[in-house]
């Protein structure tokens, strides 16, 4: 009688916890789609080929033949660049850290380094900001080549912000490899280099690209590190790493606080809508990537 009470309740447990995990997945899934309708419904008006290029010749543009002043091709293109030079600083770093943790590091240097890359992931993107910023006012008051707020600066600091999770996505995905995997190198004779780079990261490979692309969002998405560290309006396309940029988040958020009329606001809600179109291009892109390299090992870590 007893066994049968106590499954009762662990079965009226269950149901309750699956109509709680239910009832927050469906109201995630509301507040998504409620925020997307606004920006589609505010946004879709403005989007055509003159918010991008304006009244520039697209295929000039596109081949740096004449700027663009009133377009957002600028603020894209500097979203690129930044998100790329970021990534080219932060993935080969990340890649080799969170080999070394999950696979040289004692345990004790594993927790202790785990607990500070938590803490840097936890991060407010405002302190990184500031960070950058003092760093570059450091580097023009104590270094004989002037260095102003750049594009250069701007991705160190989100090469900073995103570091942590690539770090641990790798980290976690070469430690989630099962067992099996791991010891197919040893039994066939290779060393712990050659089953590191021939077996445990191509079987973790879609594990370690979900944090790269985590980081790409991030770099993609985050104003407040770019607003202080080289973010400026009407800067064009930069012609070096030392030059001031323009960025889509910071497009957006100059609008939003400054706009003088609604078709200013209706460009900011359109290049919300372009910037979130990217981010779900480099999803869908991850995506792809994912299923073809868990193709490929059989493994879906």
């Amino acid at each position: 009688c007893r066994q049968k009470t106590c499954m009762m309740k662990k079965s009226c447990d269950d149901i309750i916890l699956g109509i709680f995990s239910w009832a927050c997945a469906l109201i995630l899934i509301l507040s998504i789609c409620l925020i997307i309708g606004f920006l589609v419904v505010k946004g879709y008006n403005a989007l055509n080929v003159q918010l991008v290029f304006s009244d520039t010749n697209p295929v000039d543009a596109l081949l740096l033949k004449q700027q663009v002043f009133d377009g957002l091709f600028p603020a894209i293109a500097g979203t690129v660049l930044l998100v790329c030079l970021s990534m080219i600083f932060a993935a080969p770093l990340g890649l080799c850290t969170g080999i070394f943790m999950a696979e040289y590091a004692s345990a004790g240097v594993r927790q202790f380094f785990s607990l500070i890359f938590d803490i840097l992931a936890g991060l407010p993107s405002i302190v990184v900001g500031l960070f950058g910023f003092s760093v570059t006012v450091f580097m023009h008051h104590y270094l004989s080549a002037k260095i102003f707020p750049c594009i250069l600066i701007a991705s160190l600091s989100l090469c900073f912000l995103v570091l942590p999770y690539i770090i641990r996505t790798t980290q976690i995905a070469l430690e989630t490899v099962p067992l099996p995997v791991r010891l197919t190198g040893p039994c066939l004779g290779a060393g712990k280099l050659e089953n590191i780079m021939l077996v445990l990261i191509p079987s973790s490979m879609p594990g370690i690209l979900s944090g790269i692309i985590l980081a790409i969002g991030r770099c993609a998405e985050d104003t407040a590190v770019i607003m202080l560290t080289g973010a400026v309006a009407s800067a064009g396309i930069p012609d070096s790493v030392f030059s001031g940029f323009e960025a889509l988040p910071f497009y957006i958020y100059n609008i939003a606080a400054e706009y003088s009329d609604p078709g200013q606001l209706a460009k900011g809600y359109g290049a919300a809508l372009i910037l979130l179109i990217i981010c779900a291009c480099l999803f869908f892109v991850s995506h792809v990537i994912r299923a073809k390299f868990a193709d490929q090992t059989g493994y879906k870590g």
